[in-house]
């Protein structure tokens, strides 16, 4: 039997990137977001590839609305083997200039979003004792960086959730699986969906890579979980390792450069759709795909997700190289 997997912000980005990746090696996959549009667009991109889709309509900071869903996956594809959470929404702004409300409502699907995911899963896998959780995280879960408290602090929280949840199921030596890929900068739509009070259109830090290379990366967690975590991309382990030797100097060099490097010199179109509240690809909106406006500056291959999958001595030299040289980078400056 094919597996069944369900992917949570699948109608864009690496949600709709990883699902596609599932349906080519023939997987039953749940496609769970708000836009419809996109939903739509993503499960004719998973049939296409091989595999079957289920799309479903939901906001995965409602966890009756998640519970509800993940019932409805049982019942027309069958018992859950994988889940991967992605649903992520945020604000491009200093801290001062998030209400309260916005910083709310990102907590709400960036950070509970997950725990919903993650309860639902467990509900149905940890009585079979069988099944995996992947969490997708991001450097800026070790590492805050201007402009995005509120989606850092939600990627921080979630480390915390991982690490206890990790711990409780090998207590109760459970063979359901729970591992997390932390992502670099990504060309995904966010950077055109996102609310946004910069002047200028936001985008990724470079170097940034293809949703793809986040996808293979995020299947290839699906199968070999029993690793607590994945890293996918230079900057990743760089901003890891930069923060563990030199956290002083990287916060006087994010203060330097973190507002600028996190914009292009395009201004921002006043009209650009925010998804914080309603999808952007929602009834009156467009499908945005999987890919981000910056094709031509992004990466096709990480070598650090080959790294990260044999992680003896070669993995030891690299992470030895990569602080050297971020070390040297940030004194530089």
């Amino acid at each position: 039997m094919s597996q069944v997997v369900v992917v949570t912000g699948a109608s864009g980005g690496i949600g709709r990137a990883s699902a596609v990746a599932f349906g080519a090696r023939g997987a039953r996959v749940a496609l769970l977001a708000r836009g419809e549009v996109g939903l739509r667009a993503a499960a004719k991109e998973v049939e296409r590839a091989g595999g079957t889709a289920l799309p479903i309509a939901v906001d995965t900071a409602d966890h009756a609305a998640v519970e509800a869903a993940a019932a409805r996956v049982e019942s027309e594809l069958g018992p859950i083997d994988v889940w991967v959470n992605v649903a992520f929404t945020s604000v491009f702004a200093p801290f001062t200039e998030i209400a309260p409300e916005e910083f709310r409502r990102v907590t709400e699907v960036s950070y509970l979003g997950y725990v919903h995911g993650t309860r639902a899963a467990l509900d149905r896998m940890l009585p079979r004792d069988r099944g995996t959780i992947v969490q997708v995280g991001s450097a800026l879960g070790f590492r805050g960086i201007p402009l995005q408290s509120a989606y850092c602090g939600a990627k921080h929280a979630l480390r915390g959730v991982h690490e206890s949840l990790l711990c409780e199921l090998r207590h109760r030596g459970s063979k359901v699986a729970v591992t997390m890929v932390q992502m670099p900068a990504v060309n995904t739509p966010q950077f055109s969906w996102v609310l946004s009070r910069l002047p200028h259109h936001a985008q990724p830090v470079p170097p940034i890579y293809q949703p793809e290379v986040a996808a293979g990366a995020v299947v290839y967690a699906a199968d070999h979980p029993r690793r607590r975590e994945y890293w996918v991309g230079a900057s990743t382990v760089g901003t890891i390792v930069a923060n563990k030797i030199a956290p002083g100097l990287l916060d006087r060099y994010l203060g330097r450069t973190g507002y600028a490097s996190q914009q292009t010199g395009q201004p921002r179109d006043p009209e650009q759709p925010a998804n914080l509240w309603e999808p952007a690809d929602g009834a009156a909106g467009r499908d945005f795909g999987a890919h981000g406006v910056f094709d031509e500056r992004s990466i096709r291959r990480s070598p650090q997700v080959w790294a990260s999958r044999h992680h003896g001595l070669l993995g030891a030299m690299g992470a030895a190289a990569l602080t050297a040289l971020v070390a040297t980078q940030v004194r530089a400056r």
